[in-house]
């Protein structure tokens, strides 16, 4: 019960500042907090830039089990937001990651998440160059 309490905790958090990240208007000081939220919730910024996706997910592995998945939307939650203040292609690459994260969280939540969805919709849309 403790654990459940203590995710639902982290969950919120940070969703919260994943929102203020979503109102900086500077790139600049949206790039600092992207980093210092990557360090806060998921771990060090230029691994999760720089290595495979089978090692980022592996990287899960020093969570405990009902921990993994949020940890994971997380990331990609990080990755999404990202996007927008970076050029192509590290965008692409970015949004990319975000989608095989996304997509592996669908296959194995028991959660119906419209908003997961419709972040990979447009993931796909930006893939193919159609833009809202």
């Amino acid at each position: 019960m403790l654990q459940r309490d203590y995710i639902q905790r982290l969950i919120r958090e940070f969703m919260a500042a994943l929102q203020r990240l979503i109102e900086k208007n500077e790139a600049g000081e949206r790039q600092e907090e992207v980093r210092r939220l990557f360090t806060q919730y998921v771990g060090d910024y230029t691994f999760y830039h720089t290595a495979t996706l089978e090692d980022v997910m592996q990287s899960f592995g020093k969570y405990p089990e009902e921990e993994r998945l949020e940890r994971i939307n997380m990331l990609a939650e990080l990755y999404y937001a990202e996007a927008d203040s970076l050029s192509e292609p590290a965008r692409t690459a970015v949004l990319d990651r975000a989608f095989m994260l996304f997509d592996f969280i669908d296959r194995h939540s028991r959660t119906y998440s419209p908003d997961r969805l419709k972040k990979m919709n447009d993931i796909d849309a930006r893939r193919r160059g159609v833009y809202d």
